[in-house]
């Protein structure tokens, strides 16, 4: 169970986790949490309602990471097109930052149960199967920001990242980049049907 996620039975999943890969999770998605940004407050006085159907951005963020989490619907080649994608994300990005804050939120809320329960050395995240699914969107989440913080394309598949040298100050989010898809990976497989 040592670093991959194994199936429970109603749908969870567990992993054993050491200190550090504790303190790192928590870490990455506390800064996930201050890039997505803070939720909108209810207003005192304002109409709930109204708040609901308040809309959203129609520009995408400038941020590459952001524009990577909250990408266009549509192509930008022609002006219907660009129409068409403020629209969409007008009425959506305030919905989908809500999911991924939400998401990030779980992942804090059960490192910290788990680290105010655990002893000295780490201890045994069990998830429910609706902890797992926020877990796999977070670690997606955190994957694709740190992806794009490294520029990694498709081209990247040759290995290069495999390869920097202990001195390149890319290597520990390279690291943690490849450790996330390994987590990543296993939760996948423990919500697959007949895991």
């Amino acid at each position: 169970m040592a670093g991959h996620f194994e199936a429970l039975p109603g749908g969870g999943a567990a992993v054993a986790l050491d200190e550090v890969e504790l303190s790192i999770l928590r870490s990455l998605a506390v800064q996930l949490l201050e890039l997505i940004g803070p939720g909108d407050e209810p207003v005192e006085g304002e109409d709930p309602l109204a708040a609901l159907f308040a809309e959203g951005p129609s520009e995408p963020p400038s941020d590459p990471a952001l524009k990577r989490l909250f990408p266009d619907a549509y192509g930008d080649e022609d002006e219907e097109l660009r129409a068409a994608a403020a629209d969409f994300r007008r009425y959506t990005e305030k919905d989908l930052r809500a999911r991924k804050r939400e998401d990030a939120l779980a992942v804090i809320r059960s490192l910290d149960a788990l680290s105010s329960s655990s002893g000295e050395g780490g201890a045994i995240l069990k998830l429910t199967a609706d902890e797992s699914r926020s877990w796999l969107g977070a670690l997606n989440d955190l994957r694709l920001t740190i992806g794009t913080r490294l520029e990694v394309t498709d081209e990247d598949e040759s290995g290069e990242l495999y390869r920097l040298p202990d001195t390149d100050p890319r290597k520990p989010m390279v690291m943690a980049y490849l450790w996330l898809g390994a987590l990543q990976e296993s939760l996948v497989e423990t919500l697959l049907p007949g895991a």
